[in-house]
């Protein structure tokens, strides 16, 4: 009897349920004002998807969450050299790219790199055009890409990779509002919250789509 299968459903309930605690602890520091006291926390749960993908056995996924837990080093831990961790999640959207093309995804490129050009083109136009804002402009672009082509393809692994890059979507959304609204208006507090509470179960679901297809959850 192949108990295989049994072993890694044991494993995801596991993942998921750490994965629940740390989120709940988080977003209720968040939510009461105590988000300064949460990096660790939030930290945890980055390398915890890492080290589930690495289980999981999707070389891709496994190499993106890695680079994925650099760019949070960066931004997240030293708070630093935001090019750095910025470049770092340019270079794991190029690794889902290639994901998802080897998983039968058209290349998107027209579409890519009309949204590239017209996210560059914005930021020009509001006056934004610093180095590090324009790399931030190419990188949101190939993400949203990523996360609609995603949706093309079929099979319970992909639904869970597309869901996970489109929270990763709404998480960046809301860092964009966090970065750009005064501190005084109405959504500066809800796009703070709202950062993590798309990030981690964006990350969590590509973590889960690094799965072997018979260790699916049904």
């Amino acid at each position: 009897m192949n108990r295989r299968p049994a072993r890694g459903q044991s494993l995801a309930s596991t993942f998921l349920a750490v994965e629940g605690v740390l989120y709940a602890a988080f977003l209720i520091l968040d939510l009461t004002g105590r988000g300064e006291q949460t990096t660790s926390i939030k930290y945890a749960g980055v390398l915890l998807c890492l080290a589930f993908a690495l289980a999981g056995g999707d070389r891709l996924v496994s190499l993106a969450l890695a680079l994925t837990a650099g760019a949070d080093w960066f931004l997240l831990v030293r708070g630093s050299h935001y090019a750095v961790g910025i470049a770092l999640f340019l270079c794991v959207q190029a690794v889902y790219y290639l994901r998802l093309r080897r998983a039968g995804a058209g290349n998107g490129w027209l579409f890519r790199s009309g949204l590239a050009l017209a996210l560059g083109a914005g930021v020009c136009a509001l006056d934004m055009a610093a180095p590090l804002n324009l790399l931030a402009a190419l990188y949101f672009s190939q993400l949203a890409s990523n996360a609609l082509l995603a949706w093309t393809l079929n099979g319970a692994r992909q639904r869970a990779f597309a869901l996970g890059l489109t929270l990763f979507v709404g998480c960046d959304v809301c860092v964009g509002l966090f970065n750009v609204l005064p501190a005084g208006s109405p959504l500066y507090f809800p796009a703070s919250v709202g950062m993590w509470l798309f990030y981690l179960p964006s990350q969590v679901f590509i973590a889960l789509s690094a799965l072997p297809e018979k260790e699916e959850a049904k």
